[in-house]
């Protein structure tokens, strides 16, 4: 009898254990907190279809209005992004006319709106409007929005940051915490509009603004708006979403640019190190493995770069810079680390695959099937890779050091801007009016 009491809590203990581990893999499943998914290097932690159309394999599709290409963020059963509604009233600020692929959108008031919908019908929960004004400055006719930065969150609350217009602080059931304008008119080069990410670390929310002058790195106590420290960059125009990192016990923040890729001291704002080499317009985000940063451009003076952290001050010129590439470097989507390999997929879809370790390629500006055009960012989930083309074509290409395409899907009359996101086996795809749920009937 006394064994038997000695055995029973210890299978109880056990049982509740594993009944404990399975309810956080599942959470961890259910969650994409942020634009590059929960661990900002474009993986997925579940699998996905491999195959759909409009008449297979699509469980929901849910309009959205407004335009808007901010990537959608998922928590539990809550679907998160944001989009700009037009008024149809017009104001006094009206594009300079200079840029003909900048200035769409200026002097039209919009409604900066923030929705919520169902994970599992697609229903909206609840649709708030941060702000009504009307933009100083327009967005790129093709690829820009005035809701282009995608929202984050921490599970407890969602942050939406709209550039100029400010960021708002809402809980999950739509209950405005906080707002705060930083007291900003963006200048973006050729008018081709805002569109960088805020990011999520700790007690910290940190926002980038780059632009044509004056521009600043900025973090807040994400609880209350206050603003915990600010610093002056001399930088132009970029668009790449910062990476928090912790290397050696020390939170710092990376952010890519035209000038120099500098990583700051989260706590202060300090450089800790800075390093030169990227060309014109960053907008992919930065990624890191291993005690390794990878940045990369692909506008003018296009490079990629492997930079071994562990130093502080100019790293530029130095051993600290691994390895270069400046070949098949992606101007827009950013690029997928997984399982030691780095992939970067260009804006007019050549596709490679790189030993992060030593930059050599296992393949290099590889072709897909059809001619495609992309702005979306690659992600990956359980060895395939997900590939959503301007021209409606998710293409599904086999992880690994040999190029192989496993499929290719079609939505007709959608246009993907917006990154693929995946969770719980299923996959959410944001086209210019609507949001899909792709999953495969089991």
């Amino acid at each position: 009898m006394k064994k038997h009491c000695t055995v029973l809590p210890a299978i109880l203990l056990v049982t509740a254990f594993l009944s404990v581990s399975a309810q956080t893999n599942n959470a961890q499943l259910s969650h994409w907190p942020q634009w590059r998914g929960p661990d900002f290097n474009g993986m997925a932690r579940s699998d996905a279809p491999l195959k759909w159309s409009d008449t297979e394999n699509v469980k929901w599709k849910a309009a959205i209005p407004g335009r808007g290409f901010s990537t959608p963020i998922v928590w539990g059963e809550k679907i998160f992004l944001t989009t700009a509604i037009p008024t149809g009233k017009t104001g006094n600020q009206p594009s300079d006319g200079r840029h003909p692929n900048g200035g769409a959108g200026a002097n039209q008031e919009q409604q900066f709106v923030v929705m919520c919908l169902e994970k599992k019908s697609g229903k909206v929960l609840w649709q708030k409007t941060a702000k009504t004004a009307v933009p100083h400055e327009g967005y790129h006719r093709m690829y820009g929005s005035h809701a282009s930065n995608a929202p984050v969150t921490d599970g407890k609350n969602v942050y939406a940051f709209f550039g100029s217009r400010g960021v708002y602080c809402y809980d999950l059931d739509g209950k405005l915490i906080w707002e705060k304008d930083l007291g900003v008119k963006m200048r973006m080069r050729n008018e081709f509009g805002e569109g960088t990410a805020a990011v999520v670390h700790g007690d910290t929310l940190i926002l980038n603004f780059d632009q044509e002058s004056d521009s600043f790195i900025v973090t807040l106590d994400k609880h209350t708006g206050k603003e915990l420290w600010r610093k002056k960059r001399d930088e132009v125009s970029a668009w790449a979403t910062p990476l928090v990192i912790e290397h050696a016990g020390r939170p710092q923040v990376v952010v890519s640019a035209t000038g120099k890729v500098r990583s700051y001291d989260l706590s202060n704002g300090k450089v800790i190190w800075e390093c030169a080499g990227l060309g014109l317009n960053a907008i992919p985000a930065p990624i890191y493995h291993d005690g390794v940063l990878y940045a990369m451009t692909g506008f003018r003076d296009p490079k990629l770069m492997a930079i071994k952290l562990g130093r502080e001050g100019d790293l530029t010129g130095t051993d600290a810079v691994l390895w270069s590439e400046t070949r098949g470097t992606s101007y827009t989507p950013s690029p997928l680390l997984h399982d030691g390999k780095l992939y970067t997929l260009t804006d007019n879809g050549q596709f490679s695959c790189f030993d992060a370790k030593t930059g050599k390629p296992y393949y290099h500006r590889t072709r897909l099937p059809k001619p495609y055009n992309f702005k979306a960012s690659p992600v990956g989930a359980n060895g395939k890779i997900y590939l959503a083309t301007e021209e409606g074509d998710i293409v599904v290409v086999k992880m690994g050091e040999t190029f192989e395409v496993l499929a290719t899907n079609t939505l007709e009359d959608q246009t993907f801007i917006a990154s693929p996101v995946i969770i719980n086996d299923e996959i959410f795809l944001r086209g210019q009016n609507t949001l899909f749920c792709i999953s495969e009937k089991k």
